[in-house]
């Protein structure tokens, strides 16, 4: 068993007509973790066009993994409201990119973002090497929410909320920028409000 006959990568043999050891694999191969057979998770394409839909329901959790994730990525030159005021642009780089909240990209279908991540626009590279799939649509997501967001008007608040929410409630000192700061648990102020 120690001596078998076998072939070296890309060496001649006699055994195949076109002789190569090395063999094409089998029509249909696909390596693991490649089959991609969800084509609009992948792509945020139906056919040619850009999808307008997530392919998962915005939970909580799903938002909050995508702002994670554009705080990370994405927040560096489009800043964390979205309005492309970011710390890169701010030190002098040739091109400020383009606020979220502009008419374009509010009425841009939800596979335009996605694309824009996966393979780049523009001088903004893609980012498919380093962001997941899921976590792409996240983001994608959080970036609708943002949008919403900056453009809320009355009626979109819920019932009993007020308008602006109260701020939080601090123990102690509210944090140097150095320190974060300490927030009291919502169930104690409320029950103080109700003394």
């Amino acid at each position: 068993m120690h001596v078998q006959p076998r072939q070296n990568p890309l060496s001649r043999s006699d055994f195949f007509t076109d002789q190569r050891s090395e063999r094409p694999p089998v029509e249909g191969t696909v390596a693991r973790g490649q089959l991609h057979e969800d084509t609009y998770f992948y792509t945020g394409k139906a056919g040619n066009n850009p999808g307008d839909y997530l392919p998962f329901p915005a939970t909580k959790e799903v938002l909050e993994r995508g702002r994670e994730r554009y705080n990370i990525y994405c927040a560096p030159c489009h800043s964390r409201l979205g309005d492309g005021n970011g710390f890169i642009p701010s030190r002098g780089f040739a091109r400020k990119p383009p606020s979220f909240h502009i008419e374009r990209l509010q009425k841009a279908p939800l596979g335009y973002f996605y694309d824009v991540i996966t393979n780049g626009f523009g001088i903004m590279p893609d980012y498919a090497s380093q962001i997941p799939p899921g976590d792409r649509w996240k983001i994608v997501a959080y970036v609708r929410a943002l949008q919403l967001s900056q453009n809320a008007t009355q009626a979109d608040v819920p019932t009993g909320q007020p308008v602006p929410s109260k701020p939080p409630q601090f123990r102690g000192q509210p944090g140097s920028g150095a320190t974060l700061p300490t927030i009291e648990p919502e169930t104690s102020s409320h029950s103080e409000e109700h003394k």
